[in-house]
């Protein structure tokens, strides 16, 4: 081999080299299955439901993702980004991960939390002073434009918006007349000409769903924390993460809005509409206005696109008590309060707690599945889940597009064929 040869060999090398150490700092290290206590055997069971699932049309293409001690076992993509142009499922698509976005805004406010800047028992008037005075929908209410309301009888806390018990809902039942007439109705932001702080300021005009915390009311909750997080950062909510949060984890896909650029690698919206797969319309909550439209809303509560592989660094830290990589966002005392039940019995009537952003197992026999007491973990809109194991030290995160979901069996085949694929478990029987 002459010099020249010699040369290039080692140039092409070091460019290898060097865009794969790139791509291992952007994810988590890379294990076998049987390294770290799971049957590689029996994660495979899970590859082949997925498969299967594309098969049949159930969903156009998925992304799992699982990591145990801190180490990615299993890391696949199945079927098509879009069907209709035969475009394969990249690992590393983009999806809109609507509610999944909580756990990221509850995260910021906690960082706040740490450094002074507000209180859990705030009130959210404090940053927010249209909240000073809100009203709730009296009891005999009945749907119109002017649903018959009263005043709230206390005022709403930060603590109240992280578990979703400070009565704000996103609009439907008896109030949906009185939101559509203010164009404050539903979780999708994408399409607002306005900023998130000038509709979140006109939601507190209209009466609420219940008492301030009186019931777990799922609804825009995120989406004033998220104002909260701006007015007490000076950042824009958009600021916030890119630069306290995204960028600190390496988490180099995951926006609000999506790069040009990126939009060959934006997974498709579809349909569940037997006996196939309907592609979702153009605008709206379909395919979105997340790559042309206005760019102006930072939805805290349903605003976030991401991949799974950036997303499970973001729960990574969480699992770690707060830090990835020596990258530290929060300390430990915080994880363990927002993963904690704050609710008592008002979630699920009692099958599960709820703490500040997530979901929590408090009991694996009322929860009726697999999985280990202290569990935390949340969904989106667009079908798209992830939990976090402390016991097991699991990460599972699950991608797809599909709105709506017509009562999907596939997040809980995920679940369980991750949970039976251990089999060195952490609890001592």
């Amino acid at each position: 081999m002459d010099r020249r040869s010699i040369r290039n060999t080692l140039a092409s090398f070091i460019v290898s080299v060097v865009v794969t150490a790139s791509a291992f700092a952007q994810g988590l290290p890379i294990a076998t299955p049987e390294s770290v206590g799971m049957s590689g055997a029996r994660l495979q069971r899970l590859s082949s439901a997925m498969k299967r699932a594309v098969d049949e049309g159930k969903v156009g293409g998925v992304v799992t993702l699982v990591a145990r001690k801190g180490k990615v076992v299993h890391y696949e993509n199945f079927g098509q980004l879009d069907r209709e142009k035969h475009v394969r499922m990249p690992k590393n698509a983009i999806f809109r991960i609507a509610s999944m976005s909580k756990a990221i805004t509850t995260t910021a406010a906690m960082m706040l939390v740490e450094e002074g800047r507000l209180l859990l028992e705030d009130p959210v008037s404090k940053f927010i002073p249209a909240f000073r005075k809100t009203t709730v929908m009296a009891a005999s209410t009945t749907s119109g434009p002017d649903v018959a309301s009263v005043p709230a009888r206390r005022e709403i806390t930060i603590r109240d918006l992280m578990t979703h018990t400070a009565g704000i809902s996103y609009g439907s039942g008896p109030l949906e007349a009185q939101y559509k007439a203010a164009n404050v109705y539903m979780w999708y932001f994408a399409d607002k000409d306005e900023t998130i702080a000038t509709t979140i300021e006109r939601l507190a005009t209209l009466p609420f769903a219940s008492q301030p915390g009186e019931r777990y009311v799922y609804g825009f909750s995120s989406d004033v924390l998220g104002v909260v997080v701006e007015r007490a950062s000076g950042l824009s909510l958009d600021e916030f993460f890119r630069t306290r949060i995204f960028e600190p984890l390496k988490m180099t896909d995951s926006s609000f809005y999506l790069a040009p650029e990126k939009a060959s690698r934006f997974a498709t919206v579809y349909s569940a509409a037997p006996p196939d797969l309907t592609r979702a319309p153009e605008q709206g909550m379909g395919q979105g206005d997340y790559v042309k439209g206005p760019r102006k809303s930072y939805s805290g509560g349903a605003g976030v696109l991401s991949t799974a592989s950036d997303y499970a660094r973001f729960l990574q830290m969480l699992l770690n008590g707060g830090e990835l990589d020596g990258v530290r966002l929060l300390g430990p005392k915080s994880v363990q309060l927002m993963t904690s039940n704050h609710v008592g019995n008002l979630y699920q009537e009692g099958r599960f707690g709820f703490g500040l952003g997530f979901e929590i197992v408090e009991h694996v026999g009322r929860s009726g599945r697999a999985g280990s007491v202290g569990e935390f973990g949340w969904g989106g809109a667009y079908y798209t889940k992830f939990w976090v194991d402390p016991v097991e030290k699991i990460v599972a995160v699950f991608m797809t597009q599909l709105l709506p979901s017509a009562g999907s069996a596939l997040q809980d085949q995920f679940r369980v064929l991750v949970n039976q694929a251990v089999v060195a478990s952490e609890v001592r029987h």
